[in-house]
C-alpha cells in the first residue's frame, strides 16, 4: 500500500507558508517550494534587519545632534563629553528631539557643556 503524504498536517504547513508568502512576486506566493524559501529569507532579513534599524538610528540621532551642535559653534564629541563633565545625563535620541523641535534648549544644554569644559 502506498504511503499517504497529503494528509491535514502537511496541507496546513503548506497553507501556512503560503499565507506567509501573500503578496509575493511571480511564482513566490503560488508555489511551495519558491515561497518557502523565500519566506526563510525573508525571515531572515526581518531578523538580520531588526538590529540594523538600531544602528541606522543611532546614526541618524548622532547626525542631527551634530548639525545642530555645528549651529552652535562646538562639534558633536566635544557637546557630549561637556554634557557628561557637566553630569547632564540625556539619551541621543532625546537630544535629538530637542535639537530639532526646541533649539532655544539645546542652545541651553550646549552652553552648559561649554561651562563644564572651561571649568
Amino acid at each position: 500500500m502506498p504511503r499517504a503524504n497529503n494528509g491535514t498536517v502537511s496541507r496546513n504547513r503548506r497553507k501556512r507558508t503560503l499565507k506567509l508568502a501573500k503578496g509575493y512576486f511571480g511564482s513566490k506566493h503560488a508555489l511551495y517550494r519558491t515561497a518557502h524559501e523565500q519566506v526563510m529569507h525573508s525571515l531572515k532579513y526581518a531578523y538580520r534587519d531588526r538590529k540594523q534599524l538600531k544602528r541606522e538610528m543611532r546614526k541618524l540621532w548622532i547626525a542631527r545632534i551634530n548639525a545642530a551642535a555645528h549651529a552652535n559653534d562646538i562639534n558633536y564629541s566635544l557637546l557630549m563629553h561637556g554634557l557628561k563633565l557637566a553630569n547632564i545625563e540625556v539619551n541621543r535620541k532625546m537630544l535629538s528631539e530637542i535639537a530639532i523641535h526646541d533649539p532655544k534648549g539645546f542652545t541651553a544644554l550646549v552652553n552648559k557643556a561649554k561651562e563644564a569644559i572651561n571649568a
